[in-house]
């Protein structure tokens, strides 16, 4: 893989030399057909939890039903449910069901299977392009741009240089740090170590995969979306009451996204997350994905298991 800094350097527009194609496409979405309707997925990164990762389930599951529609209709929502975890020790089988191809509208049923049970349930709907005069988005809010701002990996090493952080972040940065993401992300606002007690339940990043992608097929660059939507998403639901707490484990539930217009998931994008509520050990997130330009490229809403226990107060005699 390049480093860190080739990618930095590349820019926008640019098409980079073939090492540096995005892994996300050459491997992680990149399925092996057994049958028709029938493909094997592998995997490339798995978190600390030893659990598949949810975003990887749900791009390879779209890469599998968009392989069932024609050239000409493109994703334009999709929805899932996580029923099983996911078993890093052996590949995903993913079956797709062709339920209905229409003119304008298709849709796609996909079953992840490990060990013959489901483990995973997507549903996505494909529609031909047809252009509209009716239009109307929210607007982009104003933040600096990603040129200005620390890599993850940067703040993270900077927390770990402070001397009054807690051995058991330092374990968990560390952790986090070391993680080989196939994803590149610039946090807005990053919280001091003071400001981590209490957090509001929003954040916003630029995000985008490491590598190139180019033009390409568009359906690609949702798959490779659907991949980096889940990254930290239920997280914002801890960001309130995180430092009260001891997690036990964060489970997603369900996923929905929702594509708007064409983008490059290889150029940066504002990730614009959000938990408005949380309760009855459940927390909900939302999230747009917008273009640098400005343009509401994609949706995400998502809820899923939140489990904590109460932080056991220190004496202080």
């Amino acid at each position: 893989m390049s480093s860190p800094q080739a990618l930095e350097d590349r820019q926008e527009g640019d098409d980079p030399p073939g090492d540096l194609r995005s892994v996300l496409v050459t491997s992680v979405l990149n399925l092996e057909p057994l049958d028709e309707d029938l493909f094997r997925g592998r995997h490339y990164w798995v978190p600390i939890t030893q659990r598949l990762f949810g975003g990887q389930i749900v791009g390879q599951a779209l890469v599998a039903a968009a392989k069932s529609v024609t050239e000409d209709f493109h994703v334009h929502s999709l929805h899932c449910y996580f029923v099983r975890a996911g078993d890093p020790k052996v590949p995903v089988l993913y079956q797709v069901e062709r339920t209905r191809t229409g003119t304008s509208f298709s849709v796609r049923s996909v079953k992840a299977v490990q060990h013959g049970r489901p483990i995973f349930i997507l549903q996505a709907s494909f529609q031909q392009i047809q252009p509209s005069p009716l239009q109307h988005q929210f607007s982009m809010p104003a933040v600096p741009p990603p040129e200005e701002l620390f890599d993850h990996r940067t703040l993270i090493d900077q927390c770990l240089r402070d001397p009054n952080l807690y051995k058991k972040y330092q374990m968990g940065l560390n952790r986090t740090a070391a993680q080989d993401v196939p994803i590149e992300m610039k946090v807005i606002n990053p919280p001091t170590l003071s400001q981590l007690q209490r957090q509001e339940p929003k954040q916003m990043f630029w995000v985008r995969a490491q590598g190139y992608i180019g033009e390409g097929d568009m359906k690609m660059h949702c798959c490779v979306a659907a991949y980096i939507s889940d990254f930290a998403f239920l997280g914002m639901a801890l960001l309130p009451n995180q430092w009260q707490h001891e997690v036990l484990s964060v489970t997603s539930l369900d996923h929905s996204m929702w594509f708007h217009t064409p983008f490059r998931a290889d150029h940066w994008m504002l990730y614009e997350c959000e938990s408005p509520w949380a309760g009855g050990s459940r927390g909900l997130v939302h999230g747009r994905l917008w273009r640098r330009d400005g343009v509401l490229a994609v949706t995400c809403v998502q809820e899923g298991v939140i489990r904590v226990k109460p932080q056991k107060s220190e004496s202080k005699l």
